[in-house]
């Protein structure tokens, strides 16, 4: 039996997506996966029969140019997608975020799914948004300011936990020959 190899590889910005590939990393290494974990600008090459695991932060309603850098040079593999945004990983924003990068995904490889969950907002941008009027798109009112102060707790315990579940669960089927 071939030995079950994955490769976790992250752009993360204020942490988010570092924690969740650390969480993704952790239980494939104590179910016997041999992993191995970097950031994407430090990605190594991918070993032979390697199942990628990528992840992004969401910037724009895609993921961050770092991510879709290194996403472009892969050609033929299974990648398992996870990530972290702003929004609630529920809402019609993250699911069209995580249907672009799948779609992309799949142009040149086999795109195993997605986990997607809340994670704090750079402090940064929140104060920016509180600079545009009413009306803006971005404008912070009380939805928005309720959003920022939710994804500020995130991700959590449960989120770690969940994201290695459901990369454990994308692992078990690109070896099953299934996406």
């Amino acid at each position: 039996m071939t030995a079950k190899k994955a490769l976790v590889t992250y752009s993360s910005k204020t942490g988010n997506t570092r924690k969740l590939a650390a969480a993704i990393y952790q239980r494939f290494s104590a179910n016997g996966i041999e992993a191995r974990i970097a950031p994407v600008e430090e990605a190594p090459q991918p070993q032979e029969g390697e199942v990628i695991f990528a992840g992004y932060w969401v910037d724009k309603g895609t993921a961050d140019q770092k991510f879709l850098d290194y996403i472009a040079g892969l050609k033929g593999r299974k990648i398992g997608l996870f990530g972290t945004l702003g929004a609630y990983p529920d809402s019609e924003h993250a699911r069209d975020c995580a249907e672009k990068l799948e779609a992309l995904v799949r142009e040149n490889n086999v795109c195993l799914g997605t986990f997607l969950c809340q994670g704090k907002i750079d402090p940064a941008l929140s104060e920016m948004f509180k600079k545009f009027p009413p009306g803006h798109p971005h404008f912070m009112d009380a939805e928005r300011i309720k959003r920022h102060e939710d994804a500020a707790k995130h991700p959590d315990a449960a989120d770690l936990e969940a994201a290695a579940e459901s990369c454990a669960a994308m692992l078990e089927r690109a070896f099953e020959g299934g996406p």
